[in-house]
Order: C-alpha cells, then structure tokens, then sequence
C-alpha cells in the first residue's frame, strides 16, 4: 500500500515522479479508491497517462502479493509502453517492469508490471486457472473489441470469481463503458464495477477534408492512385508544417503492410533525405518499430511514420503534430457461404478515425488531413465492429472447449458469439479431433491450443512436420501468419522469395519459422493423415492441405475462364491473370478473398495463396470428405442411377450404376415432391376418375376421398404402394395405369353408387352418349359440363342433376359447326327465352339443320334435315 505520507515506500513505484504532467494523475485517489471493489473500468481518453499510471498504482496496492499484468492488442505497444514505463521509474527494462510478447520476453523474477499481448495471456490462463503469482490484470483498450480481449474479459471475470483477491481492470478511450462494468460486476451483490473517468486533455485540432479525385477502393483492394494522392497529400502538408514548426513529426494511417511501403516509398522519392520516413506495421522488425515509435533525437531529421493501426490508440508518438488519414482500414471477415475467412479492407469507423485525429493534438495543437470526403465520413459506422461479430472463431471455439465452456456456453462475454459461426467453428475442431462429437477438448485439442496460431495451422504444423519434415511446415505456416502477400497466389514462390530475402521482412519470417519448429519440437510428433512423402512444391500443397482440407481444389475443365477451380467446400475460386500455377490439376488453397473482374476468373472469388498437390494427398488430406454414393433420379418417367465419387464437392469419377431398391423409392419420392403428380402418367381414364372422385368430395364429403395433390402425395403408399416398388424397380411410369390405383380409395359399400352420383356419360335425346367433363380437384366453383349440339337436346325438358339432384348439368350449347351458342344450367328457361334469338340468328346460316319453333316437341337429332 502507499504510505499515508504518498512516498514510496521499499519495492514500490513512485507515482509522484511517474504521474508528472499526466493528465490522469487527478484520477489516481478515485482510482485508488475503486480498486478496493476488486473491479474497475477506466474511461480515459488517448494521451491521457492511464497506461502508464494504471499499472505502478496498481503495484503499488498489491506491493508483496503477486505481479501486474496488462495486455496490450499490439505487440509494438506493449514492448513501448514496457519501455516507457521502465524509463520513467529509472529502471532498467527487463527488471521491474518487462513484457513479452510471441517470441520475446523481457521479464524476470523481480518483474512487478509486465506488459504482454493477448494470446500470451490467454495461453497462461489455459495453463494455470487461477493465475497463481497475479495479483491484478490490466485489460488495455477493451474498446478496440479484439477477439482474445473479450475472451479474456470473460474468463477473468470468472477467475475474480473464485479468487477475491484478484483485481481486474478494463480500460476504454471511447464510450463503451457500461458493457464492461456490467461484466465485471461484483459476484456477490451483481453491483456492476465502478467507472473512473479522466477528462480529455486534446489541444485544438484543425481538421481538413482532401478526397482523392479517383476512388479508394476497387475489386483489387486499395487503388494505387488513391495511393498516390495520400503520398502527395502528405508531403505537401508535411512540408507546409515544417515551414511553421520545424519540430513537427506526421504520422500517416493506412490499412496494411503493402499500403504502407507503397505510400512510405512515395514519400521518400517526393522528398528525399530531408525527411526521414519511417515504416510501422507487424512485419517491420522490432527494432524498426520502437524506433517508429520513439521521440525525435536531437539533429535526427524531421519523421513521417507511415502506419497500420498499430498507432491509433495504444500509442503515443512524441512529437507528432500531423496526421494524414486514408480512412480505411484492414479487419477480419467470414463469408459462411463461400468458406472464406481473411482481412478486408474497408471504411473505419467514425470513432477510429477521431482516434486517429487525437494523436495530432496530445502534445500541442494539430492537424489532421482526411484523404477522403465528409460524407464518407458521415457514412461510416459509428463505432468498430466486434471482432466475435465476423470472424472466423475457430481459434475461440478452442480456447473455450479448453475453458471448459463449449461453444461459449455458461461463460458470459461481451458480445455472444454469432450461433452459427461458433457451429461452423466447432465443427472444424471435431474434424481436426480436437473437440469430441460433445464438444470437449481432447488431448490433440489441448496440444493444438498451445501453438500460437490458428488451429488449422498448429495442426499442419504438427501433422504436417511428420510427413515434410518439421523446418518446412514451419516456414509455411510462418508464411501463412504473416502478412505476406504470395505473387500470382503462389505460395512455394513466396516460400523461395522469403528465404532470398535479407531484409526485415526476410529476417522476421526465418525468425517466426525457428521458434514455431520449436514449438512443434516440444509438442512432439503429429499423426499425419497422408502416406506420401512429397518434396517441392507439392510438400508445400501437402502443409496447406493438412490445415485446410475444406479447400482442396481441383480445375474445373471446360469452364468458359482459364483457371477456375472447384474447392471441395463447393465454392469456385479463381487463379490472378497470369499465374504460375494455372497449369496444375490439384491445389491446395490457404487463403480465397472475395474479388470480382479478371483476377477471379469469373468466379467471383479469388485464390491469394496456394500450393499445387498430387491427387493421391489431396485424398488422403481431405479423406473425412470423400464419399462413393449412388445417386438415383427419377426423370421422364424413368428410374436412372450414376456411381459417383467425391471428395467434397469435387467429383472424382461417374458411371452408370443399378440403384437398390431403397435408392429407387427414394428418387421415384423425390422426384414426386419435387414436380408433384405431374410426374406420373395419368391417362384419360385415370384423368376422369380422379375428377369424378374430386367433385364428390367436394359435393358429398366425407366417405368420398380427397385427391387433391397434397392429399395423394401424404397417401402414396395407401393408394400407390405396388406401383412405387415398380417405378422404382425401373418400370417405365407409362405402362401404369393409375385407374386402378385410384380405385383402392373408393369407399365401399358407397362406391357402388359412383356411375350414379357422378356418371362418365350423359346420354342425351338424340341418342349420343357424351362424356361429362367434371372440374379439376381443388376447383371450388365450377360444374360439370357437357358440351353437346343445341339439337341434340330438343324434347330434354330440364337439366340434369348429379349427387342425388344436388348439381344441375351445365350446358355449352354448341352449333352445328359445334361454336358456342349457349351456356346455361337451366334448359327450361332457355328454351322459354334465349333459343328464339339463337334460332332467329341460326337458321339463316344452317338451313339445312332443323330449328323447331317448337323444341319442346321437336325430335332431336345429330343429322340435317336431309340426311334425318
């Protein structure tokens, strides 16, 4: 605890002399006062002081009960804020205060703060629980909504829990607060933690709105003029700053790695040696990176960072007055329908870009040129999007079985995970045995949990090693982690580009590949999947078809672009114009991005990284996915079957087969569901008494069936049992009769009746026999209706009635050229009325057919008057 008197006291930091000129200094007594409810959120603008005061008061309380660990999204931030802290409390980094990061540890027994990334501590907190020798946990920047974060928040809220004398801090720069107080609530009373605030200590800022005449983005990603115009943009106003403050260092936002060297080359050609451009992004090497990060010395020439991110709110850069934005920025995306899961690039939100603007104005006042218009800005969303909200979680869905919360469940977070990404998620850990069909963590899964990458690439790295050997599946998932960009999407070129490459970016990856074959040394040997011992290229494919097994990819031949291929996840991806291994059958993909135009071959997905592979480990890589089916069709009437093997969605080989029984009353159903009764035959006969059968249901109710189709498709095997088993032993539906069929629904005794109630034939005056056309099932209103020649009916005195005289007859009366004369259900009346105009108009044009002024009496007849 600190003395009553605020000296420091043995072992402990002396705020007093860390806290000078920090605005957050005012804050340390409320802070100090929160702490003793063993949770507090910090809402503190950038620039502030929290993350370098929050940590030492912290020691300080806890002075002889454990160490200080505060996380940083970052690694540059976390050794930065490691550094500074150490040098303000006038210790030498490493001792009491240090940080390690993936490959990097400054820390040692006597570490009071240490500084580390969030997989560092997830991975701790996997190991040991109860975080044995941690007295508290600093979770910087929650408002950036990371993956790991949020986890981290949940599990510890948990830990606090069990062990009331953990502190837990979470800290903000923007206004999201209230979420993570009521995750920290107390366990007891469910109090939500205390807020403890800090006032924003900004100098004016003077904001100007330059957008680039062409567009940022097109289907390639950012363009290169857009490009061009931030360089220039940035020069000019760099120069223009210089004129009035020579001590003005510009910082310059963009949304990757490739932007940032593209921009700082820019820079460096528009302005020479009198300014010093320096790189910031996570394939820079450390060195490079808290060089960026660090204070101008004195004579060292004016600086322009050209960064990621990386600078937006967990750093503070001295001597940065101007800042350029492009306004974009790189963050995770899953397409579940495609299989498809990377970094886009997009608008960033309102809040990361005022956050951005800030770093101009903390140490005076400042500028910030936005390269992009206000309405962009205004259009924008307002805050960043949770990382759990569009990710792919299948890393998560590990570190959460390995909780002991599968699937997230009974572990409150932030945000749920979205339910079907977690599903997706868990389903390719229990194809990667890492969780049971229940969800549990197996002993596979625990090992994959503890390699510092995705689990489908610690499992490559792991399998991978048995079969290629350990230093290749290492420098590939190196490779895969980084963000290297491959030439054409060939990745074993971009393998051979790296182990040429002494620069950073080469040193970094060789760097990367040491410590995961190391990793993997300790884990021990994989159980490979594939048999075949491949070299070159096609042991790079076999690596990548280990770790992604859903996107082995075979050429489609014959489509109408070059280079299209079918992955066996179903989706169709295309090589970039031009590619090295467009004349390979079989690849094995690593990464597929949303595209559209020539790179994506018309598929309207694009393959950026890929190695080719042989038939035989493609199958043996992806073997959960092959299948040898019978698939049985019913089309035209007619039973038909194909043998077909595949891998995934990518057909393999077909031929012609004989379904099973089942297969074949599984197509002949199918194929009724699908075009209903449409695919039976249905002669005149069948037609008829369906008819019929419909207009008694319809009339009588009750015994008498309903025929509709949806009633007859819920009672196949009642009425069509036996002629299923035919249809599906490949008897041609024509050669049923469906009459017969139809007639085992009749009810008896009642059926014995039906020529009765609704007879085929009408037999009218005349003699002729004529077919009553009754309605289609499910017709509601119409009647039957016989269409016979108005002559035919003359002494037929009323109309006829069906179903016991319920339902008159409808006639269409028809002229000897048998055209419409009339139509009426009610011959008495005609005859009275509407037959002395018909005649009147008729026996003029057929003289020769008789037209009775009497038609009551009149004999009727078919023929004329010569021939009667």
């Amino acid at each position: 605890m600190i003395p009553p008197d605020g000296s420091p006291a043995a072992g402990t930091f002396n705020l007093s002399a860390i806290s000078a000129g920090l605005a957050f200094e005012a804050s340390l007594p409320a802070l100090q006062q929160a702490v003793a409810r063993g949770a507090v959120v910090v809402q503190a603008p950038p620039g502030t002081g929290k993350t370098t005061l929050v940590p030492p008061l912290l020691a300080n309380l806890h002075a002889g009960d454990g160490r200080v660990i505060v996380t940083q999204p970052r690694r540059v931030a976390a050794r930065s804020a490691a550094r500074r802290l150490a040098a303000l409390d006038g210790t030498g980094l490493g001792g009491r205060v240090g940080y390690t990061v993936r490959g990097e540890r400054q820390a040692g027994p006597g570490t009071l703060v240490e500084f580390v990334t969030p997989g560092i501590l997830l991975r701790r907190l996997l190991a040991d629980p109860g975080l044995d020798g941690t007295a508290a946990v600093v979770l910087d920047e929650v408002h950036e909504r990371g993956l790991e974060t949020d986890l981290l928040a949940g599990m510890l809220a948990e830990v606090r829990a069990l062990r009331g004398d953990l502190t837990l801090v979470a800290m903000s720069a923007t206004l999201d607060a209230t979420r993570f107080a009521a995750l920290l609530r107390d366990p007891d009373d469910g109090s939500p933690a205390p807020v403890v605030g800090c006032p924003a200590v900004n100098y004016p800022l003077e904001v100007q709105w330059l957008p680039a005449p062409a567009a940022r983005l097109d289907a390639r990603g950012v363009t290169p003029a857009f490009l061009d115009h931030v360089a220039v943009a940035a020069a000019d106003a760099h120069v223009r700053a210089l004129g009035r403050d020579s001590a003005v260092d510009a910082l310059v936002f963009l949304p990757g790695a490739r932007e940032v060297s593209r921009v700082a080359a820019s820079l460096r050609g528009l302005l020479g040696s009198a300014v010093d451009v320096l790189e910031l992004h996570g394939q820079v090497a450390a060195a490079e990176q808290d060089r960026a990060v660090a204070g101008r010395r004195p004579g060292d020439a004016p600086r322009i960072i050209v960064s990621t991110d990386l600078a937006e709110s967990s750093l503070t850069v001295p001597g940065v007055r101007l800042v350029v934005d492009s306004g974009l920025a790189r963050e995770p995306r899953r397409d579940s329908g495609r299989g498809m899961s990377g970094l886009v690039t997009i608008s960033c939100s309102r809040a990361s870009a005022d956050q951005r603007a800030g770093r101009a104005a903390r140490q005076g006042p400042g500028l910030v040129v936005r390269c992009y218009s206000q309405q962009a800005y205004g259009a924008a969303p307002a805050h960043v999007t949770p990382e759990i909200n569009v990710a792919d979680l299948a890393g998560a869905a590990l570190t959460l079985a390995c909780w002991g919360a599968p699937g997230g469940k009974g572990l409150e977070l932030p945000d749920a995970p979205p339910r079907g990404s977690m599903d997706d998620a868990v389903e390719v850990l229990r194809e990667l045995g890492a969780v049971t069909r229940e969800g549990q963590v197996t002993a596979a899964g625990r090992a994959l949990a503890a390699i510092p990458a995705d689990p489908r690439l610690a499992r490559a790295l792991l399998d991978g090693g048995t079969s290629t050997g350990r230093p290749l599946a290492a420098e590939v998932v190196a490779a895969l982690t980084g963000d290297h960009r491959a030439p054409g999407g060939d990745l074993p070129r971009l393998l051979a580009q790296l182990r040429a490459d002494k620069g950073p970016a080469g040193r970094r990856w060789a760097e990367e590949s040491s410590r995961l074959a190391a990793v993997a040394r300790r884990q021990g040997a994989g159980a490979s999947t594939i048999s075949a011992t491949t070299s070159g290229p096609e042991a790079v494919g076999a690596v990548v078809a280990l770790a992604f097994p859903d996107r082995v990819a075979r050429r489609v031949v014959g489509s109408a672009d070059a280079g299209q291929y079918l992955l066996t996840s179903g989706t169709r991806a295309g090589l970039p114009a031009g590619s090295t291994l467009s004349d390979h059958e079989w690849l094995a993909v690593a990464e597929v991005a949303r595209a559209s135009g020539r790179d994506a071959a018309g598929t309207g997905a694009v393959i950026r990284a890929a190695a080719p592979v042989t038939a035989a480990t493609a199958a043996e890589a992806a073997s959960h996915l092959l299948a040898d089916t019978v698939d049985a069709v019913f089309v035209g009437g007619r039973l038909s079957a194909r043998r077909t093997r595949r891998l995934g969605s990518i057909i393999l080989s077909t031929a012609p087969a004989r379904p099973t029984a089942a297969q074949g009353r599984m197509a002949v159903a199918a194929a009724l569901q699908s075009e209903g009764l449409a695919a039976l035959s249905w002669s005149a006969a069948a037609t008829s008494l369906r008819r019929r059968l419909a207009f008694l249901h319809r009339e009588a109710g009750e015994p008498w069936p309903d025929v509709s189709d949806p009633a007859l498709l819920d009672r196949l095997d009642e009425w069509l049992g036996p002629e299923l088993e035919e249809l599906a032993a490949g008897k041609p539906v024509g050669s049923i009769d469906l009459a017969n069929p139809l007639g085992r629904l009749m009810p008896w005794p009642e059926a014995a009746r039906l020529d009765v109630l609704a007879p085929e034939i009408l037999e009218v005056p005349s003699g002729s026999r004529i077919r009553i056309e009754y309605p289609e099932p499910g017709d509601a209103g119409a009647a039957p209706v016989v269409a016979v020649k108005l002559q035919e009916c003359f002494g037929l005195a009323e109309s006829p009635r069906l179903v016991d005289g319920r339902v008159p007859v409808l006639f269409h009366l028809l002229s000897p050229a048998r055209r419409p004369l009339a139509v009426t259900a009610d011959l008495t009346s005609f005859w009275a009325g509407p037959y002395g105009q018909v005649r009147g108009e008729m026996r003029g044009r057929y003289p020769k057919h008789p037209w009775p002024e009497d038609p009551w009496s009149a004999p009727a007849t078919a023929r004329t008057k010569h021939r009667k």
